[in-house]
């Protein structure tokens, strides 16, 4: 018996990098697909994305609307946040308690928390004088970043690094790890307490894996 792809809705509020990769990738294991792209900005680079993969695009006139939301994700089993900067509301959080993840650009626990997005986390790294980060894929719950950690994958912080080179490091991570993560839920079986950790054998990976090294 053939078993449907678990359908999947990405959460987004710009371009959505993260979204195609989950688009280009995702068809090759047939384990899960993006079924709905849902987003708070009605020019999100990540809604042409969605519309040239003819995906159904939805665009949250209130994110805090939880009715709205609710009728966003409608039929969908899985639910990524992928450079999503809204807060979820807690009831729609705990309605998909172990079947909502979120993409973070560091190794949790740090370098997260409220107002830690986008540059702003690679110029903390930089400050702080860390030679690894790298990204997390955890489940969402009702904090910022906070949710128990499935995934990570470090990537080193060279000399010279600005935020802009470091980014570009962590994102092609990202566009590695984050499908990688997806199919690995769909095919456990949702909801799941599917944990996954890349250790420091991994880390040889992403240092010779010409996706992280450049």
């Amino acid at each position: 018996m053939t078993i449907a792809p678990t359908p999947v809705a990405v959460f987004v509020s710009g371009g959505g990098t993260n979204l195609q990769a989950l688009i280009d990738e995702l068809p090759k294991t047939g384990a899960a697909r993006v079924a709905r792209v849902v987003s708070d900005h009605a020019d999100a680079g990540a809604l042409v994305r969605a519309r040239r993969a003819g995906i159904d695009a939805v665009v949250l006139s209130n994110p805090k609307d939880q009715g709205e939301l609710l009728n966003a994700v409608k039929g969908i089993e899985l639910v990524v946040l992928a450079g999503y900067l809204q807060f979820v509301p807690k009831p729609i959080v705990a309605k998909f308690r172990g079947r909502m993840i979120n993409i973070h650009p560091a190794l949790l626990p740090a370098f997260g928390g409220k107002g830690m997005y986008g540059r702003r986390v690679h110029e903390a790294v930089l400050a702080s004088g860390a030679t690894i980060t790298g990204v997390t894929v955890h489940y969402v719950d009702e904090q910022y970043d906070h949710g128990p950690i499935i995934a990570q994958w470090p990537v080193p912080v060279r000399g010279g690094d600005t935020a802009e080179s470091l980014a570009a490091r962590v994102l092609k991570a990202e566009h590695v790890l984050l499908p990688r993560v997806v199919t690995a839920l769909a095919k456990a079986g949702l909801p799941h307490s599917f944990r996954m950790f890349v250790d420091t054998l991994d880390m040889s990976l992403a240092e010779t894996d010409p996706m992280v090294r450049r």
